[in-house]
């Protein structure tokens, strides 16, 4: 179990707060000519990093959600990907922001991506809490990017262990012990 229960914090809500205020001015300048931003949150690990980051843009935009699931067992190939939810908005001529809360393979986001790339989105940027670059398996372009985090298990604000730690004001790290046990 966790020190007192609770994961070592990694980057505090502090940390997080400023750079957030960080992305949003490069979201805002970037999207200045924009009149038509729809931002998609990819449930559910995004939804605490989504609701910070919009709130602090001063743009008209529209807020959607998409939900997918990656499989990699003997009779998947990486980045095989099921939808779970889909999107509520066309996204036909449109400027969009994808919001992630931690890439690592790079399989589900490409493909995310170039899904939304394939349904006539006018422009695809990706904006990700943490990047795991020591993990990638595939390029995947990342346009805004919170921190880049080692290959440890991380939780909190919005990323879960077994569903659980995402309300916390922090990302922590869960040592494989403490994976592995509880």
């Amino acid at each position: 179990m966790p020190v007192n229960g609770m994961p070592r914090e990694l980057i505090s809500r502090e940390r997080l707060h400023r750079r957030v205020d960080e992305l949003a001015l490069e979201i805002e300048r970037d999207f200045a000519d924009s009149e038509d931003l729809l931002c998609v949150g990819v449930l559910k690990g995004s939804v605490f990093f989504m609701s910070d980051l919009l709130q602090r843009l001063s743009r008209p935009l529209v807020v959607d959600f998409f939900q997918a699931s990656s499989y990699r067992g003997e009779t998947t190939a990486p980045g095989e990907v099921r939808i779970r939810r889909d999107l509520d908005h066309s996204l036909a001529g449109r400027d969009v922001l994808l919001i992630e809360d931690i890439v690592d393979t790079g399989y589900t986001m490409r493909t995310i991506m170039a899904l939304m790339g394939f349904r006539g989105a006018r422009s695809v940027r990706l904006c990700v809490l943490l990047d795991k670059a020591c993990k990638r398996e595939t390029p995947v372009q990342i346009h805004y990017r919170g921190f880049e985090v080692d290959d440890v298990f991380v939780v909190g604000y919005g990323l879960d262990y077994n569903d659980r730690y995402r309300n916390l004001p922090y990302v922590g790290v869960l040592d494989e012990v403490d994976v592995e046990t509880e």
